[in-house]
This record gives C-alpha cells, sequence and structure tokens, in this order.
C-alpha cells in the first residue's frame, strides 16, 4: 500500500557528485522519519543519513561534510546529496521510511525501496 522508489544513482568519478531522490506514495498519513542506507558487495547494511518530520538529521561519520539530506513534506520525498565521492561510498543506497498508513486501520510501519545503484570509480 506504501511504494518508495529511488532514482539518481549511477556512476562518477571520484571526486563527482550525484543527488538520489525518494518518491513515497500509498495511504500515507504521516511520514516520520526519512532516511538512506547503503549496501557495499559483502558489506552489511550501514544507515547513511536520517531526516526526521522535525528536519533533524544523522549523518554517518564518513559522510559528514559530504552528503545532505533534505525532504520535501509535500511532495512525500527525500534527497540525499552526495558530493566529493570516494570509491568506498560505492554500494546499493536505499531508501526507508517510517510511515504512519491509513488503510483502514492506522498503523505505523518501515517501508524500504529497491535500491539505486551508486559507482565510484575512475
Amino acid at each position: 500500500q506504501v511504494q518508495l522508489v529511488e532514482s539518481g544513482g549511477g556512476l562518477v568519478q571520484p571526486g563527482g557528485s550525484l543527488r538520489l531522490s525518494c518518491a513515497a506514495s500509498g495511504s500515507i498519513r504521516r511520514i516520520n522519519a526519512m532516511g538512506w542506507y547503503r549496501q557495499a558487495p559483502g558489506k552489511q547494511r550501514e544507515l547513511v543519513a536520517d531526516i526526521t518530520s522535525g528536519g533533524n538529521t544523522y549523518y554517518i561519520d564518513s559522510g559528514k561534510g559530504r552528503f545532505t539530506i533534505s525532504r520535501d513534506n509535500a511532495k512525500n520525498m527525500v534527497y540525499l546529496q552526495m558530493n566529493s565521492l570516494k570509491p568506498e561510498d560505492t554500494a546499493v543506497y536505499y531508501c526507508k521510511a517510517d510511515i504512519t498508513v491509513t488503510a483502514g486501520l492506522i498503523y505505523d510501519y518501515t517501508y524500504w525501496g529497491q535500491g539505486t545503484q551508486v559507482t565510484v570509480s575512475s
């Protein structure tokens, strides 16, 4: 009943930039928090950035100063601006949202997008 769709991934050279977008749609009453996770081959999925409904943000240490997360509440979208990309940033990036839905009963649930590939290589 809720779908998250990511876009904006691709291949960039070290030092380049990408802007990831995630659009949420469906029976949404409230998006409480949205964030970006990433998973590299052979690695655990890790939280990259998170933003609450009030605008509080969190960044993984390696992303501080390079990444910026933002959201457009009217459009149910979240973005991740990534600058000064490094090969270590190569991973599949997943959008995650904690959402209060209104499909019959009102309840909270965590939704995940399908992921978008980010490859940083020369």
